[in-house]
């Protein structure tokens, strides 16, 4: 039996604690995906892996299953630290694998995160297909390119920001894409 995911859905969450352990907890808890047993994987989109809503998607966790995620996670305990987590998605044209990729930083507002994560996965998807791609311009700047080919479908991102609370308490933020069967 192939393990190959028929769907995936995407997540964020963030969580505060004095416990950093506990910080992240609450982060998966506010992502709703605290009660699955999650697996790691790296960024590979299945072909044809349809995008539902997260909504649908946690409707269908049972606690305790083994849920294979791409996950991207960052944790600080720095008052006024601006904290982000994003996964990246460049979703090719029907019948081709597509790249997910994960992306933690600091400083960064969720608009810039998300836009970096959505570069790596783009240019990750675009090597793979022989493309060539300009890793010091923006997606943004190259989609007519992609446009054209009719390679590319879509980019998006799912980020997590937070700024740490002055009382020095662990925050962690995440972003998933959590796949289905």
């Amino acid at each position: 039996m192939l393990l190959v995911p028929k769907r995936v859905f995407f997540t964020n969450g963030v969580g505060t604690h004095k416990k950093e352990l506990r910080s992240f907890e609450l982060a998966l808890r506010d992502a709703g995906i605290e009660r699955c047993n999650l697996v790691t994987v790296s960024s590979i989109l299945p072909p044809d892996c349809k995008i539902i809503s997260r909504s649908k998607g946690l409707g269908e966790l049972v606690p305790g299953m083994i849920t294979f995620t791409v996950l991207a996670r960052c944790c600080s305990n720095e008052p006024h630290r601006l904290i982000a987590a994003s996964v990246g998605s460049a979703v090719p044209q029907k019948g081709f694998y597509g790249y997910l990729s994960e992306y933690h930083s600091y400083g960064e507002t969720d608009e810039v995160a998300g836009s970096n994560a959505e570069d790596m996965a783009v240019a990750m998807l675009a090597t793979t297909l022989g493309m060539e791609f300009d890793e010091d311009k923006s997606w943004d700047e190259q989609k007519e390119v992609y446009r054209i080919s009719n390679k590319m479908v879509r980019a998006m991102n799912v980020t997590q920001s937070a700024i740490i609370a002055p009382s020095g308490n662990y925050t962690t933020v995440v972003a998933a894409a959590v796949f289905l069967f």
